[in-house]
């Protein structure tokens, strides 16, 4: 039995070993399905090329010696675009895997010991001692499962923590301070709407914003909790949501004074099935608001309109059509590849010209949003509109990028709609000289919707850019059918397999003076293919 022993702890060793580092993959791929085990089998459906890999690569922090000494060791198989965060609640259930992992060893080593004393056979039992290692190790994306579902009680139960102690500290900055918060919601244009009010608003007042795309119940306690302090006059949080409830959860929270529906459309539809469910989502950060709340709304919007009509809280409509319905708009507006100016219009305040770096006209509805809360907290017309030429492009969201070669690249990788994705091609045919050339992978998110309005931006597409060049195949092939439909140059469309080979193409194609529009970069988690 010794020397069953030493193979089974030569072998334990080199299964735990190399199945944390494997662990590392899928960890990633459940932290962007939210910590959902059915998000997360859905994910394991749809990606087998991916999920059959023997080697997943790693993306290790500072703090995880254990895997970053055998950093090399991990083949890389692709290229992370939002490497894993090592957040508290990553660390935990990677330490309940690991134990998990020891437990299923010791269970190993039970078989292997009967194996052996029912054959007495040294090299049957070494064999089935490392087939189990390597099923072990192979099936690391399933155990995961396991390893998520017995840390959701204890996470469920801190966050519950969290969230009490972020309440509560809201509650008593309202009555202590006065604290006033702006909560901004839609399908689209939230983000980039927190981060213009954000710099219109400090024209006047003290604002805390959040990071990034910091929108769920959990990323914003622990801003309230860690960095909200009674300096603030202002706090603006950005409400996410991927199905009915989530705002009403996120809205009680930070408990909003004003509330922004910037927008609404077909996203995430394949978690809302319906447009009315988006709708009925969104409107819950206005069923929360108080009785002397505000609502603002995206009147240009044809299903914000419709919410803005039956609500009988205090409302401010804004946008650029139908101006005699509207409490905020903008008129006189002129748009180049250089940005936009307009006059904006505050009925009870006055007019103002500004100017903006921001492209496209739909940019200038995210700046009104952000102008109707500033209105609401009293900033005056001069303060706003030094605000507006302040702002500066939101990375990501159609910033130009200077890489010093002459040819300029439009960046709005950070997401994309049909209603998104139009305006970017609108941003592209303000530019006159030079040739006009798209990145894509097209669309996702649309539920049922995805492959006809796909379809449909390929004749979008095939009426702007000079060169298109789609990345994946399969993925690309409704916009692919819809630029051959419109009877666009197939000569002038590539099909490749990665954003790095779609660079090298462009890098063949261009010119100073050309232009590129990046649109849509997909997250690690879902395949160009």
């Amino acid at each position: 039995m010794v020397k069953i022993y030493i193979a089974e702890f030569i072998v334990f060793c080199i299964t735990y070993y190399f199945g944390v580092i494997r662990s590392n993959y899928p960890l990633h791929m459940l932290q962007l399905e939210g910590y959902d085990n059915t998000a997360y089998k859905n994910w394991i459906r749809e990606n087998k090329d991916k999920v059959n890999k023997f080697w997943y690569k790693i993306n290790l922090s500072e703090g995880e010696s254990l895997l970053k000494l055998k950093n090399h060791l991990a083949k890389v198989n692709t290229e992370e675009k939002t490497p894993l965060v090592w957040t508290d609640r990553a660390k935990r259930l990677f330490k309940i895997h690991r134990i998990l992992n020891i437990v299923i060893l010791v269970f190993i080593a039970l078989i292997t010991n009967i194996t052996y004393e029912a054959t007495n056979n040294f090299i049957l039992t070494v064999l089935v001692l490392i087939a189990l290692g390597v099923l072990l190790y192979y099936f690391e994306y399933r155990v995961i499962i396991l390893s998520n579902k017995i840390s959701i009680p204890r996470e469920e139960k801190i966050n519950m923590g969290f969230y009490t102690s972020a309440q509560e500290k809201i509650k008593g900055l309202k009555k202590e301070s006065g604290l006033k918060v702006l909560g901004i919601t839609g399908s689209f244009g939230k983000t980039s709407t927190k981060v213009i009010a954000d710099v219109i608003l400090s024209e006047g007042l003290r604002v805390k914003n959040t990071p990034s795309s910091y929108n769920t119940p959990m990323g914003l306690s622990k801003v309230i909790n860690n960095e909200l302090t009674e300096e603030s006059e202002v706090f603006i949080a950005e409400l996410g949501a991927y199905k009915k409830g989530e705002i009403d959860e996120v809205a009680r929270l930070v408990q909003p004074d004003i509330g922004i529906i910037t927008a609404i459309g077909p996203t995430h539809m394949h978690l809302f099935k319906t447009i009315e469910n988006i709708m009925a989502t969104k409107y819950e950060l206005i069923e929360d608001l108080p009785e002397d709340g505000v609502a603002i709304f995206n009147y240009d919007n044809e299903y914000v309109r419709e919410l803005a009509d039956k609500t009988e809280k205090k409302t401010i409509r804004y946008g650029t059509k139908d101006i005699e319905k509207l409490d905020v708009y903008a008129k006189d507006i002129e748009v180049s590849e250089k940005g936009s100016s307009f006059t904006l219009v505050i009925r009870e305040l006055g007019e103002v010209a500004c100017e903006s770096k921001l492209l496209g006209v739909h940019n200038i509805s995210n700046l009104l949003a952000a102008a109707c809360a500033a209105y609401v907290l009293g900033l005056s017309l001069e303060q706003i509109a030094s605000g507006v030429k302040k702002v500066e492009p939101v990375e990501h969201r159609l910033n130009i990028v200077d890489g010093g070669t002459g040819v300029i690249v439009i960046d709005d990788a950070f997401n994309s709609n049909p209603v998104g994705f139009r305006a970017a091609l609108d941003v592209v045919n303000e530019f006159k000289n030079g040739n006009k050339i798209i990145i894509t992978p097209g669309m996702v998110e649309l539920g049922d919707m995805e492959e006809e309005e796909n379809y449909k931006i390929g004749f979008e597409i095939s009426k702007v850019c000079d060169f298109v060049i789609l990345v994946g195949k399969k993925r690309t092939e409704p916009i692919y059918r819809g630029l051959s439909d419109s009877k666009y140059n197939m000569k002038n469309v590539f099909v490749v397999n990665s954003l790095a080979e779609a660079t090298s193409v462009s890098a063949h194609l261009t010119k100073v003076g050309d232009v590129v529009l990046i649109e849509n970069d997909l997250p690690d988690n879902y395949s160009e293919d």
